[in-house]
This record gives C-alpha cells, structure tokens and sequence, in this order.
C-alpha cells in the first residue's frame, strides 16, 4: 500500500530573492513587502549612517541610533485674512512641493490688533513620514537648497535642545515643481525636523550623515 504525501507547510512570509540587498538598521520594511523600490535616502540610512553612527558614538545595538521620524512643513499665510485666494495657492504649492495634500491650520484664538477671529483659516501644513519624508529630504538637500541665490550652508545651530532641528525656507520657487510663471506672491515656510535623538549633537550627526549642507 502506497504511502499517502503530507501537505508541506508553507512558510510564512515571503523569502528574500536572490541577488536581492537585505536592509538592515531600524528601518520599516513596509515598501518592500509591498513590492515598492524603498527611497534612496532610506537605503543609505541602513547601509551607511547606522555603521558611521554606531562607530561615533558607540552604540551596541542598531535600534539605539537615532532616526527621523517625521518632518513637519508648515507655511503660515497672514495674508490670507484679507485674500483668501492666497491661501488656495499656498494650499495647492505646498501639495506639489510634498506630494501629499496638506491640511489647513486655523487660529486658535482671537487678536483684535490684527483682525484676527478664532477658527479662521491662516495657514497650511503637511506632515510627512516613511518614504515620503526620506524622498522629500532628499530633494531637499540635493536639489532646492542648493537652488538658493549665494548658498553657503544652513545653520547648524537651529535645533531645540531635544533633537528637533528647524529650517526656514524664505521662497517656495527654490523646489523645481513649483512653476514661477504661475507664482501669484512669493511665500516662506519652515521645515521642522522631528527625530529620535536625545540631544542636539547626536542629531547634528545624523543630519551630517544624510546629506545636510551645513555651513562651515
């Protein structure tokens, strides 16, 4: 009597091909299960700045290396109390300089002195994370600032004693998807820098090690 085949159990999750470069460090492996090429600035995080950190300052395990958690772009428009097509502008902008669409802000208060009343719309912002935020980092390092008329460098004083570190952008024309021909009024916004280091130095070096064009 023949013997009857046992179902083999199938393994779960999908292995990795081969040929295929395995991403190490604390990265979310969300884009890859999803068949997504992960972004380039999220790559060199895992292959170069977790090793560069690790060595620097002496970490023993990878998940102790600070990251970036998320990048806050905030345009603040006081304009647009008394035009509020300005804000429709900014509010289509700042969805093509990001790529996701951005939230109106409101006051949280009255001011009288500048005829300002409680809920009324004064600005937009995006929040931005996993590879929408390394891609926009990205572009933002390689790409606009340079852009910038008689570019030197940013500061590398502007973090916050937590590892939050805060960039101003005085014109949004400096990102190549923003049309000049169809800029209505030339707007500032500030890009804020949200990450997991516990001090300002650790998070410098991060920055460093991805790309930030400090001034010298």
């Amino acid at each position: 009597m023949a013997e009857t085949e046992k179902n083999e159990k199938k393994p779960v999750g999908e292995k990795r091909k081969k040929g295929q470069a395995a991403i190490t460090g604390p990265v979310d492996a969300a884009p890859a299960a999803r068949g997504k090429v992960p972004a380039r600035l999220r790559l060199k995080y895992a292959s170069d700045v977790v090793p560069a950190l690790m060595k620097e300052f002496g970490y023993k395990n990878h998940m102790q290396v600070p990251r970036v958690q998320k990048l806050v772009v905030n345009m603040g428009l006081g304009e647009a109390i008394a035009n509020a097509k300005i804000l429709d502008s900014a509010v289509e902008q700042l969805g093509l300089v990001t790529g996701q669409k951005p939230v109106i802000t409101k006051a949280r208060k009255s001011i009288a002195n500048f005829k300002l009343r409680q809920g009324q719309s004064i600005g937009a912002m995006v929040t931005l994370r996993s590879d929408r935020m390394f891609e926009f980092l990205d572009r933002l390092m390689n790409v606009s600032l340079p852009r910038v008329r008689d570019f030197k460098g940013v500061s590398s004083k502007a973090f916050d004693g937590a590892g939050n570190y805060t960039l101003g952008i005085k014109e949004q024309i400096i990102f190549p998807e923003i049309v000049y021909d169809k800029v209505d009024k030339i707007k500032g916004m500030n890009i804020t820098i949200v990450t997991s280091a516990k001090t300002d130095e650790e998070a410098r070096a991060l920055l460093r090690h991805l790309g930030m064009p400090f001034r010298q």
